[in-house]
């Protein structure tokens, strides 16, 4: 039996390998793909820091022009993996909410509070082209100016891999994880496609976000679990009580 894991590369790559490393089998079907966007910033704007929601933000920033412009600059991400990566791509100042978007914003305004940020220059938001919460704009009501920087897309998957699709019909897959909204409305609609769905709805769908629960929920998923909080440690706490050792 096998957990599958529908997270675009390379994240599906870490997250298998964690699961594995706590005697899950493991089948993949990344259900979105990365495509970087080329940046076009002005050299001359006075920045005050980095916002980053995500570390494909990051990924995206890799080898571009104007990467080497930013680097001095403090970086606020919104979580510990996100921050790991921006220290890997050269950012000496960063600052992790260790959280999720709301964490984030409010860290901005306790730094602002606190004067280690100034609300006179504008922040840098490095951004997806798809956002599920208007950053920007909650910034903006505290008195923050933000410019939006449209980094990466994620285009959706049209469908399962052949693999994933016959272990489904054979009974092989014991849950599926979803992190994003995107990603598991993705899934559902390749799992019709792939004419798998009766299979696919069957079995438990743990998701990162009550959001991400939403769309499980409304594809027709019968057992949907929400992480108690948003991160993968979370995730992997919920399969872990309800999936037993032996049944790996």
């Amino acid at each position: 039996m096998a957990i599958l894991v529908t997270r675009p590369q390379p994240d599906t790559t870490s997250t298998a390998a964690a699961l594995r490393a706590r005697g899950f089998e493991v089948l993949a079907a990344p259900m979105l793909r990365f495509e970087k966007v080329m940046l076009s910033i002005d050299t001359d704007a006075d920045f005050g820091a980095v916002v980053v929601t995500s570390a494909n933000a990051l990924r995206a920033l890799a080898d571009q022009p104007v990467q080497a412009t930013l680097l001095h600059l403090p970086l606020f991400a919104v979580g510990d993996r996100t921050a790991e990566a921006a220290r890997n791509l050269g950012f000496a100042q960063v600052m992790s909410a260790e959280g999720d978007a709301a964490a984030l914003r409010d860290l901005l305004t306790e730094s602002s509070k606190s004067k280690l940020l100034s609300k006179t220059r504008p922040l840098l938001y490095l951004a997806g082209a798809d956002l599920a919460r208007d950053l920007a704009g909650e910034l903006g009501a505290r008195g923050f100016t933000v410019v939006t920087q449209t980094t990466y897309r994620m285009m959706p998957v049209a469908d399962l891999p052949d693999d994933v699709a016959a272990a489904f019909l054979a009974g092989r897959i014991e849950a599926v994880l979803h992190y994003s909204r995107r990603s598991a409305r993705a899934f559902f609609q390749a799992v019709g496609l792939s004419g798998v769905e009766i299979a696919a709805l069957a079995v438990p769908h743990y998701c990162l976000s009550a959001a991400v629960g939403t769309i499980a929920h409304d594809a027709g998923a019968s057992q949907v679990v929400v992480a108690q909080t948003p991160d993968e440690n979370a995730l992997f706490a919920a399969l872990d009580r309800a999936i037993a050792p032996l049944s790996r």
